[in-house]
């Protein structure tokens, strides 16, 4: 393995009914005022609304709502709630959705004490924290991008059709509340997505260098596994609380920095779906499972011995007589079927995406992964589009 440095700051609270259990002891650790953060109203039609205004009212807190944080979030929706932190100043911002609350209210929780401009120093480049930062809490509605283990916040920024994000360790949640009942309120639409952009995180990880036997690939593996055999299990019955479990903590497994660590870490799916999504803003989950087998059957022979390793301890498919070119491809065409079996989209022409401009759009402004096995050109990237329709 490669040398590293391990850090993660982020209590984690997990498990049935875990805010009212929870949340009240945490508050007392923090001052009167609250920003609540969430998205366009599904918390409060399931009750988790009326759960957590409950216990920060009679905790006696002043709530401010910081409410309509749309999926992909805007760079301009994080500058409208920084403005509305630095009035209300809050002792504690109080992110209660999926990753695209959660990311938003991180940033807004790292930019509101910074006079410069967000945008130039902390996501068009690697920037350092000097400032103090307003402590975030976090309660987890949907199981996707293990925003709530990490200190990355993914932005979109519109004048510029640019969506990154950089992780910051300084920008962890000081604390996340995972409750996996609280993740059946999503759609199935929803759950299909998400559960794939958890099995993504692990491959893009998994799938870059070093190759020999070390920890972090071991535990992808399991973490696949779990991942593929907890998707089926919660499509067919989103009631199954193991299931939900189990995804609930893959995604935070997946970007906790774990996995990562000694790892090349190979983000090249994500950097293409995020300019999709900054074009034409397609579900994040979705563009992954269309991009996926398509960039796996262009640099498979680049690092043949792990895609072969992936087909036979993630699919268990035995290679019998068949040469490492053909297993490896075996192991693309079992993702490939699994994403068909889930119900996820294959093409981006379902995805509604087929503006060849637009594509090429998107494919000149892909950030190319310097951690891949091979680092791709603009014009391969824009074949892949095109392969995908």
């Amino acid at each position: 393995m490669k040398d590293f440095v391990f850090e993660n700051s982020t209590r984690v609270y997990f498990g049935r009914d875990c805010v009212r259990r929870y949340l009240p002891e945490i508050l007392k650790g923090y001052g009167p005022n609250v920003m609540l953060g969430y998205g366009t109203g599904s918390i409060k039609k399931n009750g988790i609304y009326d759960t957590v205004i409950s216990v920060l009212r009679d905790s006696g807190k002043n709530v401010i709502e910081f409410s309509g944080i749309m999926s992909n979030p805007t760079y301009e929706k994080m500058m409208e709630g920084r403005d509305l932190a630095r009035e209300f100043c809050p002792d504690l911002i109080l992110a209660v959705g999926g990753g695209s609350v959660m990311d938003c209210c991180k940033a807004i929780a790292m930019t509101a004490n910074y006079d410069g401009d967000p945008w130039e120093e902390y996501w068009a480049k690697k920037g350092k924290i000097s400032h103090e930062l307003i402590p975030l809490g976090i309660i987890v509605t949907a199981a996707a991008t293990g925003s709530e283990v990490n200190g990355g916040s993914v932005l979109t920024n519109t004048e510029t059709g640019i969506k990154t994000d950089i992780d910051y360790p300084e920008a962890n949640a000081r604390f996340s509340l995972l409750d996996p009942v609280y993740t059946m309120s999503v759609s199935a639409r929803q759950l299909r997505a998400g559960s794939f952009d958890i099995l993504s995180h692990i491959m893009e990880t998994y799938f870059s260098g070093p190759d020999d036997g070390n920890v972090s690939d071991d535990i992808s593996e399991a973490l696949m596994r779990n991942t593929i055999a907890s998707m089926r299990k919660a499509i067919e019955d989103p009631e199954d609380y193991q299931a939900r479990s189990n995804l609930m903590w893959d995604s935070s497994m997946a970007e906790n920095r774990i996995i990562k660590l000694g790892k090349d870490k190979d983000f090249q799916a994500h950097n293409m779906e995020h300019q999709l999504s900054a074009f034409t803003d397609c579900n994040h989950g979705e563009g992954l499972a269309v991009l996926h087998p398509v960039y796996y059957r262009h640099i498979y022979k680049d690092g043949l011995e792990k895609f072969v390793r992936f087909a036979r301890n993630v699919w268990g498919i035995d290679q019998g007589d068949m040469t490492d070119e053909e297993m490896a491809l075996a192991g693309i065409d079992a993702l490939e079927k699994f994403i068909r079996d889930c119900g996820l989209p294959g093409t981006l022409t379902d995805l509604g995406i087929t503006d060849r401009d637009i594509l090429r759009k998107a494919a000149d402004s892909s950030g190319i992964s310097q951690g891949a096995y091979r680092q791709l050109t603009k014009d391969e990237i824009y074949q892949i589009f095109l392969e995908c329709l």
